[in-house]
């Protein structure tokens, strides 16, 4: 499994002329690095006794954000995996007329499959940034640009993850389907943009 593989051995199998790990998956990699940055964050909190008023706070926290971590890292397969049913279903048969439709009927419908993965990831991303902005507020500061560079692994994951929603939505032909998703991700991403330019601004002012 992809998630397995060392440091090393996923780059080197993200550069080799093998379909994955591709975007979708570097995408689900970059909302697992986010959740382990927010996590170091409020692991460095709880362990220093000068942020010891917000220990209780922040503990629970540490907890929710390993499980995000987790359920990223699984992703980075389920991603890769996606388009498997895509590639099965143009190879069953076509000979009749009724074969025909079926295997067209079944295509679209992996294709919502292969869209639904990245838009999940996407979509739980998001679901980070009110941990950022808790630690940014509450968190040690020695740790700040950890928040920051979190948040950055946010927009490269929600971007990037429906980057691969869209290039499946190509080929979708459900009008409906394709119009609600669309609609979806670009009021998701006007939420991300104005939510974490914030963020990233007092990160900015306290190292600049």
């Amino acid at each position: 499994m992809l998630k397995d593989l060392s440091v090393k051995d996923f780059v080197a199998e993200t550069a080799s002329d093998s379909p994955a790990p591709g975007g979708g998956s570097v995408s689900a990699l970059a909302a697992a690095q986010a959740a382990a940055l927010l996590a170091m964050v409020a692991n460095l909190t709880v362990k220093s006794k000068n942020y010891e008023s917000v220990h209780e706070e922040v503990k629970p926290l540490i907890g929710e954000l390993e499980a995000f971590e987790k359920e990223f890292v699984d992703f980075i397969d389920k991603d890769a995996n996606s388009f498997n049913g895509v590639m099965k279903a143009f190879k069953l048969p076509k000979e009749t007329e009724e074969e025909k439709a079926a295997r067209s009927a079944k295509i679209q419908e992996e294709y919502k499959n292969a869209a639904n993965i990245p838009l999940t990831v996407g979509l739980k991303t998001i679901e980070l940034i009110p941990y950022a902005e808790k630690l940014l507020e509450i968190g040690n500061k020695n740790a700040i640009t950890d928040v920051g560079v979190g948040v950055l692994n946010i927009k490269l994951a929600v971007t990037g993850a429906f980057y691969n929603v869209k290039i499946n939505l190509g080929s979708i032909k459900d009008e409906a389907y394709v119009k609600d998703l669309k609609d979806k991700m670009a009021k998701s991403l006007e939420d991300l943009d104005k939510r974490i330019a914030p963020i990233l601004e007092k990160v900015e002012a306290e190292i600049n």
